[in-house]
C-alpha cells in the first residue's frame, strides 16, 4: 500500500496471481486475469497519492491453501478522503500467496 500511496500500484500486480478476479464500483464488469488488472493499473499509475490511510476491522480467515482478507480502508490525498470496504483472497503458491479476487465496494451512506 505504500507503493500505490506513492502513485504506483504495481505492487499488487507483483503479488497478483495470473488468474486474478477484480470488482470495483468504478468498473462495468469484472476484470479476468493479470493482463486486464495491469492494464487498469496503468491507467492510474501516477494519478492516485495518498497522504494517510488507515486499515480498520482487519480479518483474516484461513482454510488450507486460501485465505480471506477483508478490512475497511480510509484514505485521505489526491481523491479527498475515502472510505472502502476492501476483500482479498489469496492462494498459497509455491512463489508465495498470491491474490486470485479483490472485491472493492464503497460503504452505504447511513441516514
Amino acid at each position: 500500500m505504500a507503493r500505490w500511496a506513492d502513485g504506483d500500484p504495481s505492487g499488487f500486480l507483483e503479488i497478483s496471481d495470473p488468474s486474478v478476479t477484480y470488482f470495483d464500483p468504478f468498473q462495468q464488469s469484472r476484470l479476468n486475469g493479470l493482463d486486464a488488472l495491469t492494464r487498469l493499473y496503468s491507467e492510474l499509475t501516477g494519478k492516485i497519492h495518498i497522504d494517510r490511510y488507515e486499515y480498520q476491522n482487519a480479518a483474516v480467515q484461513e482454510n488450507g491453501g486460501t485465505a480471506v482478507l477483508s478490512y475497511d480502508f480510509q484514505s485521505s490525498g489526491s481523491e479527498g478522503q475515502m472510505c472502502w470496504h476492501c476483500t482479498e483472497v489469496y492462494r498459497q503458491t509455491p512463489a508465495g500467496w498470491r491474490i486470485i479476487h479483490t472485491h472493492w465496494s464503497l460503504p452505504q451512506a447511513t441516514a
